[in-house]
C-alpha cells in the first residue's frame, strides 16, 4: 500500500509513522509513505499558501491553488486515481470497519488542512472521502492523519509480525478486547486468572468471549446494539444486571 499525504508539516507526519512497526514496513516494502509539501507548490516567492477569507473572518484559510498543484503531483503518478481522504471534523466518523474499508486500496491520498481550514473549492474538485477522528478539534489534521494512517496500516498483510493480531482485537467482532496478562503470575497481590493457566484452550476461547462481552457492557454499552451475540450471553448480561437492549 502507498500512502501519500499532502501537508504543509510533511517532517512531522513522517517523523511519527516510520516509527517501529509502520517503519519496518516500509523497509521491508510492505508499506510506502510519502509525504508532499504544500507549500512547494506555493504560487508566489515568498511561498505562501493562506490568505484571508473572503468575506470576512478569523484566520486564514489555505488557498486552492498549492494544494491542487500537489495533489496533481501524485495522481499523475498513480494508475488509476486514488481515493483523496480529508481530515476534518465535519467528515463521518473513522472507525475499524472504515479501516477495513481502506486497507483493500492499493494507493490513498491524506489531505491535512491547517490555519482555518482550506478554500472549499479545491475540495469538492479532489476530496472523495471526508473522516474525522471525534467531535473536537486540532491545530491542523496531521495528527488526525497518522491516527488513521496507522489504524488502515496495520491491516495491510505483511505490516504486522502477526497478522492474526489484527483479527482478534478491540472492535473486530463489535467487541471490545479481553484483558490479558503476562508474567510473573502474581503481581502485588493480583493473579492472573486460573483458566488463563490451565492450558485448555476451549475454556480460554469460552472466558475470553465472555470478559469481551462484559468488558463491552461495562464500558462501552452502546457498542452492544450492533453486536452479535449468543442466547447464552445474552442471558449473562441479564444475570449481572446490565441495562440495554440486546
Amino acid at each position: 500500500m502507498k500512502c501519500h499525504i499532502l501537508t504543509l508539516f510533511p517532517e512531522m507526519v513522517l517523523g511519527g509513522l516510520r516509527t517501529s512497526i509502520l517503519g519496518r514496513a516500509e523497509e521491508k516494502g510492505v508499506l510506502s509513505l510519502h509525504g508532499v509539501n504544500i507549500r512547494d507548490f506555493a504560487e508566489n516567492k515568498h511561498n505562501r499558501v493562506d490568505d484571508a477569507p473572503y468575506g470576512g473572518g478569523a484566520g486564514l484559510l489555505m488557498q486552492p491553488g498549492p494544494v491542487y498543484s500537489a495533489w496533481k503531483s501524485v495522481a499523475e503518478t498513480c494508475e488509476k486515481q486514488p481515493r483523496v481522504i480529508y481530515l476534518t471534523p465535519q467528515g463521518r466518523v473513522f472507525n475499524q470497519e472504515i479501516a477495513g474499508e481502506l486497507a483493500k486500496e492499493e494507493e490513498l491520498i491524506f489531505l491535512c488542512g491547517h490555519y482555518e481550514g482550506i478554500d472549499e473549492r479545491v475540495l469538492e474538485l479532489i476530496v472523495t472521502d471526508y473522516l474525522s477522528i471525534g467531535d473536537y478539534v486540532l491545530t491542523g489534521g496531521e495528527l488526525a492523519a497518522m491516527a488513521v494512517i496507522d489504524s488502515i496500516a496495520r491491516l495491510v498483510p505483511g505490516v504486522l509480525h502477526n497478522d492474526a493480531s489484527a483479527e482478534v482485537e478491540t472492535f473486530s467482532d463489535g467487541l471490545l478486547e479481553y484483558p490479558q496478562y503476562t508474567r510473573p503470575e502474581e503481581f502485588m497481590g493480583k493473579k492472573v486468572p486460573e483458566v488463563l493457566l490451565s492450558g485448555h484452550h476451549g475454556n480460554v476461547d469460552k472466558w475470553r468471549r465472555e470478559q469481551s462481552v462484559l468488558r463491552t457492557a461495562r464500558m462501552r454499552p452502546d457498542l452492544l446494539e450492533k453486536a452479535v451475540l449468543t442466547e447464552e450471553e445474552k442471558e449473562l448480561l441479564k444475570t449481572l444486571d446490565f441495562q440495554g437492549e440486546m
